[in-house]
């Protein structure tokens, strides 16, 4: 049986600008960042980005609660730089997002996870302006 697979992120993206800036700025460590546009030139803008993430989890090795997973693993972690994100965001003309990535199981005995997010994650995501990502795909059978 193939699993359900879960990774949840928040991430600033933008263009023209350094993550190793922002990784400064906030005093936090990203899991993964892209430079490509810190070096591109005016004419052909390239997105960079800055990005805290989760391990990605399957339904094999634990329970798929993406409210948990975005809450204890993502938001306990920003919550307390929200000031800083707000500014950063400002003055480097960035994007914040909190997103969920999730492959899904074709096989019919798999349950397929709840997705959604809470009072907190909604509030904090109005409060710093970010958006809601969630992508998904189905996985092969094996």
């Amino acid at each position: 049986m193939t699993p359900n697979k879960a990774r949840a992120y928040f991430a600033l993206v933008g263009y023209h600008f350094n993550p190793d800036n922002i990784t400064s700025l906030l005093g936090l460590e990203p899991t993964s960042t892209n430079d490509a546009g810190a070096s591109s030139n005016l004419d052909k803008p390239v997105i960079s980005s800055w990005e805290l993430s989760t391990e990605t989890i399957t339904s094999e090795s634990q329970d798929l609660d993406i409210y948990k997973l975005i809450d204890d693993e993502i938001l306990k972690k920003i919550e307390p730089a929200k000031d800083k994100i707000i500014e950063i965001c400002k003055s480097h003309n960035l994007s914040p997002r909190i997103g969920v990535e999730l492959t899904l199981s074709i096989d019919k005995d798999e349950n397929t996870p709840d997705v959604g997010f809470g009072a907190r994650v909604i509030k904090f995501c109005s409060e710093i302006g970010a958006f809601i990502n969630v992508d998904y795909k189905l996985s092969e059978r094996i």
